[in-house]
């Protein structure tokens, strides 16, 4: 069984992790709804952009060379994968930083 001064440090645990939360909040409410749309636009710049280079690359190729491989197609999937996986590690990297941020309370 918890003793009395037991029971006080949990109760003073609780409430100073309800008061962090409550000043993050605060904080966070500060942030516009663009916020978050300028985010998700983040993530799909860090995608179109390297599908976007990879594809003038190609055509840029096709067009100086003879060749029977299609530049475009290979550099533009390539492009893509690039991408895709730039948007997972920064996605990865964001999720980190707010799951440390909750252990911080």
């Amino acid at each position: 069984m918890a003793g009395p001064d037991e029971d006080r440090d949990e109760f003073s645990r609780r409430i100073g992790a309800r008061q962090t939360r409550k000043v993050r909040a605060r904080e966070e409410k500060d942030k516009p709804v663009w916020f978050g749309l300028g985010m998700m636009g983040t993530v799909g710049w860090s995608v179109a952009v390297p599908t976007l280079l990879g594809a003038l690359l190609g055509q840029w190729l096709d067009s100086k060379l003879n060749d029977t491989v299609s530049w475009t197609l290979t550099l533009l999937l390539i492009g893509i994968a690039v991408g895709c996986l730039n948007a997972y590690y920064w996605v990865r990297r964001e999720g980190q930083r707010i799951g440390r941020r909750k252990d911080g309370e």
